[in-house]
């Protein structure tokens, strides 16, 4: 205890890392002030239907998400979904066409109109999602709720639903900035923590139920999610280097001799970003099924049940594509040869240059497949949980994308915490060792 408050007092004499936390929280702090914001024409009083609709369900899941926003008929009911969707879009086509290639070669300037693309396409997509967000409001709501329900009030949501979107987008900009850690990725992670009271509560009230098992089976729950917790934190930060021997092994070259030694490559290259993409892309079903009247009634029926065996078997195949798509991007053997050629570094029994490429690339396919589908894995651990018992809500923090994406955010933002504590010579968060975040890499000094 001694050591944490010794560790606190030394986080706030750093004034430049103190500022950062502090915007942080404040900008935390407004948006989700901004979550219980409704829409303005509908009545605050009467949106309880949409809430009880929420509860469970992949409805639940978009509420959990938007930190309730969803559930609330707020300004920032759709959340920040749409910019990653518009993200993964943009990165796809970075893998087909030569412009977006170009793009991505040509660093900061780059970097900037890819950014502002996807602003212009997270609008499109917004078009497409607002005016199913505002048709169910109108299925779910009395009609007395709203105060006026004209083409001015469906105008106006629309334009108050974008704005919102857009408001969380610079808020999370802003965060990365001049905050700590990454803001869209923060953003995303608090929405998801401001549901666990809920979550904990209804579970503790399920329990103590005269059918619902006791303190004992809600005890056992803890220790399971603790232990599902723990697995996750191995899992987003992967392994920083593997042997050398068990790199040969697995491509099939038992030829190896000389000191033990290690390369750069990690079971879990891409991180949490896999399922983020494949749930956005999980999402869309359901902003587009509107548009497809009964013959879609199929369609909608399985893609809107998160606990069934199509919506798991889709979102796990996604995931493993996904995480190959991710590592490609940001694992480059090319690079890796090169930058070891060009420090006199060499992998014993492999050629430089071409077949130490080659070797490389073998290695990352063998590693990423177990990668991929234990976080495949994780990722549908929710339906099991709700299959045996668990509440809805509470289901959804024992793995998938929830506990995934609070790992992977706690750990990067940690990081990036003992970084402004080592550079100015303060021990670190940990006596045992330095965090790792999403990226597999201790604290640069």
């Amino acid at each position: 205890m001694r050591a944490l408050i010794e560790t606190i007092r030394n986080i706030f004499k750093i004034e430049d890392l103190k500022a950062r936390l502090l915007t942080t929280f404040g900008l935390i702090l407004i948006y989700r002030l901004g979550s219980y914001v409704v829409i303005p024409g509908i009545d605050p009083n009467q949106i309880a239907a949409l809430q009880s609709q929420t509860d469970d369900g992949l409805l639940g899941l978009i509420n959990m998400f938007s930190g309730g926003a969803f559930g609330n008929a707020s300004i920032f009911a759709l959340g920040i979904m749409p910019y990653i969707t518009a993200s993964i879009i943009i990165q796809l086509l970075g893998m087909a066409i030569p412009y977006f290639q170009r793009l991505q070669r040509e660093g900061e300037s780059g970097r900037r109109k890819i950014n502002q693309l996807t602003r212009y396409l997270t609008v499109g997509v917004l078009v497409l999602q607002g005016p199913s967000y505002i048709t169910n409001l109108r299925y779910q709501l009395p009609p007395d709720a709203f105060v006026s329900d004209g083409g001015f009030f469906w105008i106006s949501s629309m334009v108050i639903l974008t704005a919102g979107t857009m408001f969380i987008m610079w808020l999370g900009e802003r965060i990365t900035d001049k905050g700590i850690g990454n803001g869209i990725s923060l953003i995303i992670m608090i929405g998801i923590l401001a549901r666990l009271p809920f979550a904990l509560t209804g579970e503790f009230g399920s329990r103590v139920a005269s059918s619902g098992g006791g303190l004992i089976m809600f005890v056992v729950e803890l220790v399971v999610l603790f232990l599902v917790f723990v697995a996750t934190i191995l899992l987003v930060q992967g392994t920083r280097r593997i042997p050398v021997q068990y790199a040969k092994r697995i491509v099939g070259n038992k030829q190896y001799g000389g000191v033990r030694q290690y390369i750069p490559l990690k079971v879990n290259a891409a991180g949490v970003m896999p399922i983020i993409f494949a749930q956005a892309i999980m999402f869309i079903p359901m902003a587009v099924v509107g548009y497809g009247g009964e013959d879609m009634s199929w369609f909608a029926t399985e893609f809107s049940n998160y606990t069934g065996f199509w919506y798991n078997l889709v979102f796990g195949l996604l995931i493993v594509a996904f995480t190959y798509f991710y590592t490609a991007v940001t694992v480059n053997p090319t690079q890796m040869a090169e930058d070891m050629k060009r420090n006199g570094g060499f992998i014993p029994g492999v050629k430089p240059g071409k077949k130490t490429v080659e070797f490389l690339d073998a290695v990352m396919d063998r590693i990423t497949l177990p990668g991929s589908i234990f976080l495949a894995i994780v990722a549908i651990l929710p339906a099991f949980a709700t299959a045996i018992g668990i509440n809805n809500q509470f289901a959804q923090f024992f793995g998938g994308t929830s506990l995934l994406i609070m790992v992977g955010v706690i750990l990067d933002t940690l990081q990036q915490i003992e970084s402004h504590l080592l550079m100015r010579h303060y021990d670190g968060l940990m006596k045992t060792g330095r965090i790792k975040g999403r990226s597999g890499q201790t604290a640069s000094i």
